[in-house]
């Protein structure tokens, strides 16, 4: 199971910090997701692609390829844009 982070608006939109799901790659993490959290689907996806102001870390990472292998130990973290100031 990979542990997955939601903040902000994703994070209300569930009611939940985090959740564990099984998934082989992130594509397959999102989809499950929108799925489990039908209100998530929208704020994800537009049609088949993430959307642009979707930011998604692996182990602290910036990530946007959706092929990215996932293991068991891995961390994803979902969040809305950031700025700084």
């Amino acid at each position: 199971m990979v542990r997955v982070r939601l903040f902000a608006n994703f994070r209300e939109a569930i009611g939940r910090r985090e959740i564990f799901i099984d998934a082989k790659t992130l594509l397959e993490l999102l989809k499950k997701l929108a799925k489990l959290y039908p209100a998530l689907s929208d704020m994800i996806f537009e049609g088949t692609e993430v959307r642009d102001y979707v930011n998604i870390a692996v182990n602290g990472e910036i990530v946007r390829d959706l092929e990215r292998k996932l293991s068991e130990d891995d961390e994803v973290a979902i969040f809305p844009p950031f700025s700084g100031g």
